[in-house]
């Protein structure tokens, strides 16, 4: 069991998603970053869409029941077990009673970090996942965020635990994570609707995450992008990364838990490969947009693929251990 002491702002159980209900008008939800939860599981042992868990901002505190195989990937929120440090993209062992912190972030940029432990968080599938739709009120736990008093369940690993340890995600092989990242989009449908050199526009400036974004979306605050003639749209199809403007002129960036459908003109869409690099930033944070191709967008997307089909690297296993505070015999 994984008990939950402390949940911070915002901390929910995610796998990769339900991209194949999609069709039922549900959000494909899941992981923001999910490419920092498949390395987190990757390192432990398990499948890249076994379930974990996100933490936002910090301000959370775990309690490991029993010893466990860990990693702790995303942004840098100051994580220690048992009030020592310890290292991000990297598999430790947790002994049985270790307690897991982390405050806030420490760098420049960093807004969630992913939790895997070796047998994923086992919580029930609902619709082919067990990632928690906040919208709908199902998946995760009871479909809500995590609060103090969760017990959440652990699986079984699928391999001994043991020769995982010290295994770590290099830098290399990450997203380019920064603060005030420029991100790239694939101009939209609706382009015509607004006024000429409204890409250009959107390129030219830094934009900023506003107080009111969240997992469904980014309103992105800094230009307003006015509508050259009016407009009214039936209802269509939008992905986590459209770019809709709705008649206010504030830009709003869809995520994860966006809806399937809306009605607003989409001025671009963000490319898949820098999906995690937006799910890093917090209100208040800066980006830029820049337009590239489809061609580009193929090119990323295999590159990110090639980065997390790799094999992690290994480091000093028993400096781990110990670290963790796991160096006696926990039994494995």
């Amino acid at each position: 069991m994984i008990e939950v002491i402390a949940a911070g702002p915002l901390m929910t159980v995610q796998d990769l998603g339900r991209p194949s209900a999609r069709r039922y008008g549900v959000s494909s939800g899941g992981a923001l970053d999910a490419f920092a939860l498949a390395a987190a599981n990757r390192l432990v042992g398990n499948s890249p869409n076994a379930a974990g868990i996100e933490i936002t901002a910090g301000g959370a505190v775990l309690r490991l029941r029993r010893p466990a195989i860990i990693a702790l990937t995303g942004g840098d929120l100051g994580a220690s077990l048992d009030g020592r440090t310890i290292p991000l993209w990297t598999a430790i062992l947790a002994d049985a009673g270790a307690t897991l912190r982390l405050t806030n972030r420490y760098a420049a940029w960093g807004a969630r970090a992913y939790l895997a432990v070796a047998g994923g968080v086992n919580v029930p599938v609902v619709l082919r996942s067990r990632a928690t739709d906040l919208a709908g009120g199902f998946g995760g736990m009871e479909g809500r965020a995590l609060r103090a008093g969760d017990l959440l369940p652990m699986g079984e690993p699928l391999a001994r635990m043991v020769p995982t340890v010290g295994q770590y995600w290099p830098e290399s092989a990450r997203p380019a994570y920064a603060a005030d990242p420029t991100l790239r989009f694939i101009p939209g449908p609706h382009v015509e609707y607004f006024a000429l050199g409204t890409l250009v526009a959107l390129a030219a400036v830094n934009l900023r995450i506003s107080a009111t974004s969240n997992r469904m979306g980014y309103r992105l605050e800094g230009l307003h992008l006015a509508y050259a003639r009016p407009c009214s749209l039936p209802s269509l199809g939008v992905v986590p990364g459209s770019i809709q403007v709705p008649p206010d002129g504030t830009p709003i960036l869809l995520m994860a838990d966006a809806q399937t459908t809306g009605g607003y003109p989409v001025v671009g869409t963000l490319i898949s490969a820098d999906l995690p690099l937006a799910a890093q930033l917090l209100p208040g944070d800066s980006l830029r947009l820049t337009p590239t191709t489809l061609s580009g967008a193929y090119a990323a997307l295999y590159t990110q693929a090639v980065a997390l089909a790799r094999s992690p690297e290994s480091s000093e296993g028993d400096l781990l251990v110990a670290l963790a505070g796991a160096a006696c015999d926990c039994g494995l």
